[in-house]
Parts: structure tokens; sequence; C-alpha cells
């Protein structure tokens, strides 16, 4: 059975932890009921065109560096002309005071694009278009996994989380260290496995699906929820209902599957507001390079969403202040964010009658 959590979680604020970070967040829910007087946000361009000659990304155009480009017709990777990582940076050496530390950092970072239309985002485009999307991501984590520890897969859509190109793409950064993320994660999913016996994120799918409290959308093989801690407005967390370490152990049928549900759940954020949603969003999986060969048993798959709108297309969540000195905090629960979206269909994008996928 549905339900919205208790009377005191609706009403009051409280905290819940967070069991991925070892962190907790403050819910205040009653603030939702505040007028808002602070900044609203200009609605991005839906005006999109389908191919920019001056676009650095479409098909046969020429990049920053002088490259041009292939006239791809499904995904195309290239290396970074602006990377933050590069393969042969010096290192900087270890004999240094402890409040003066520093060590090498090396890398490789590349861009993906995702299909040759700037006019179309993941929602928009065909099932077997998104599969060729997530077939290149494991291509990519076995190509720069097989040396890196550490491959991150990550998008920024829309102009609100700092995306400069409206071109459907995402980034790829390998790097010779765990990020401090994927470093937090790891102890935390290694330390409750130590003590529960079970995959951390595993129990949580399996919890959540029996619960349907904070369910956006599943199906056969996947579970999309607004996690129980969750810090953004309509943050989500998808994951496999197997146990799985990597995109790279994916099966066939489970690669359809998470097309399904990405397609469907991006939907559900586009109707939301009537806009194409902003979010940050990235894979988190075990770590990869040495580590292939370790015991990663304590790791799960899955992928988070942190979308910024908070009230409407206008309305942003601000991450200042009380978040950046003290902790995180959300203005409204997970349940009342499902409770919001439970009549939003996530069949098509209601916004959009320009893409010929609609």
């Amino acid at each position: 059975r549905a339900t919205t959590g208790t009377d005191t979680e609706r009403e009051h604020q409280h905290l819940r932890y967070n069991p991925l970070r070892d962190t907790w967040v403050l819910v205040s829910a009653h603030r939702m009921k505040r007028p808002w007087s602070g900044q609203v946000e200009k609605e991005e361009e839906d005006q999109v065109p389908q191919h920019d000659p001056n676009n650095p990304l479409c098909p046969g155009n020429t990049r920053a560096n002088g490259e041009v480009n292939p006239d791809y017709n499904n995904t195309f990777v290239f290396e970074n002309d602006f990377p933050a990582l590069q393969p042969n940076a010096p290192d900087p050496g270890y004999n240094q005071h402890p409040l003066f530390q520093s060590k090498a950092a090396r890398g490789v970072c590349k861009v993906m694009c995702f299909h040759p239309w700037s006019d179309v985002t993941l929602p928009l485009m065909t099932l077997p278009d998104i599969i060729k999307v997530i077939d290149k991501w494991a291509e990519l984590m076995v190509d720069l996994g097989s040396t890196y520890p550490w491959v991150q897969i990550f998008e920024n859509k829309g102009a609100m989380m700092g995306c400069s190109n409206p071109h459907p793409h995402c980034q790829v950064w390998a790097s010779n260290f765990l990020p401090n993320e994927a470093t937090l994660s790891d102890r935390c999913q290694r330390e409750y496995l130590k003590t529960h016996g079970e995959p951390l994120l595993l129990q949580y799918a399996k919890m959540e699906a029996e619960r349907r409290e904070r369910v956006v959308v599943q199906n056969a093989d996947w579970l999309a929820v607004v996690p129980y801690w969750a810090t953004w407005p309509f943050q989500t967390l998808l994951l496999p209902r197997r146990h799985v370490q990597r995109l790279t152990n994916l099966t066939a049928q489970e690669r359809e599957g998470l097309a399904s549900i990405m397609k469907r759940l991006l939907t559900k954020y586009d109707n939301l507001f009537q806009i194409s949603f902003p979010y940050s969003m990235g894979w988190h999986g075990a770590p990869t390079g040495p580590y292939l060969k370790e015991d990663q048993f304590h790791w799960q798959l899955h992928a988070h969403y942190y979308p910024p709108l908070l009230r409407s297309a206008g309305v942003r969540k601000f991450m200042v202040g009380y978040e950046m000195l003290a902790q995180e905090q959300r203005d409204l629960t997970p349940e009342q964010v499902i409770h919001l979206g439970n009549s939003i269909t996530a069949t098509y994008a209601i916004y959009k009658h320009r893409s010929p996928y609609v």
C-alpha cells in the first residue's frame, strides 16, 4: 500500500540517515508553505535546431582543437578538448608536511555524444538508440577500467546544471585514484555488508519494492526510487533488482530494461514542469583497474539523478548557507515528491511536439 509517511514526517522537521555517505539530511517539509520571493530562473529555450553548423558536437563540424567530427549516426566519443585530467601529469612528490599534502592525479577525459541530432534528449530517443548509449557506456568501462581504478560516467543536462551545449552528450572521466564520493561509498557499503550480511543497495531495493512508498517507475529488472535520504527535491536512485557490481555485468535483457526505465523516468521529469528537466546524473559501480582482481561483493551498481528544480520550472533549490556550513537540508519529504508525481504520465513527453519520436 502506497503511503506518504507519518504525520510527523509530513509536518515536522526531522533527520534522515544516508547510509551510502554516512551523513544525515535535515528534512523540513513545512518550509514549502512559505511564499517564494527569491530568484526565479529563466526557462530554457526549446527551439534547438536539429543541426547547428556552429555547434562543435554536431556531425561534420570542427571542434576547438581543429579536429573535424565524423558524420556519425548514433554515438560518438572523442577526447575532451579541455580535459581536467591528463595521462602524463608530473608527480608533485610525497615528502611534504601533513598540512600541505599533494599527490599525482592522472587520467583521461572523454566526451560522448548520444545522438547526431541536437534537438533530442534521452527521453525523446528511441529505445534502440538508448541501448546504443548503454552499450557504449559499458564499452568505455571495459576500455578505461582495464587500467584506471575509477571511471566516472556523468551527464550534466541543462544550463542550470552548468551544461554549455544543448547537444545530447555526457562525459567520461577515468582517474588513477578513487574520488572522494567513491571512497566514501566504498567504505559504507563494505561496512554494511560486514554488519548485515547483504549488500546495502541490494537489500534497500528489495525493501523499497515491498513498501512502494517512494517508487517512481519499475520493471522486471530495474527500480527507480526517490531515496529515503534524498537531498535534492526530485532526486532519484536507479537500481538493478539483481546483484550487479558494474555496468559491464549487465545482460542484454537488463540493458533493454535499463533503456526502458531511463526513458520512462526522464519522461516523468520532463512532464513534471513541462520543460526539458535539468539534472546532473552519474553511475557508481565497483572500482576497476587493480580492483578487478579484488573481492567487490559489497558493491551494487546504481545511478544518481540530482535535479535542482524545487517548486516550478523557475524555482530551484540552492545548496548554500546551512548546506555548505552545517549539513544537507531539503524542503519537502521524498514521500511528498512521489505524491506530486503520481499524476504525471511516463508514456511520452507532453511538453514536446517537435520531435519525430513523440
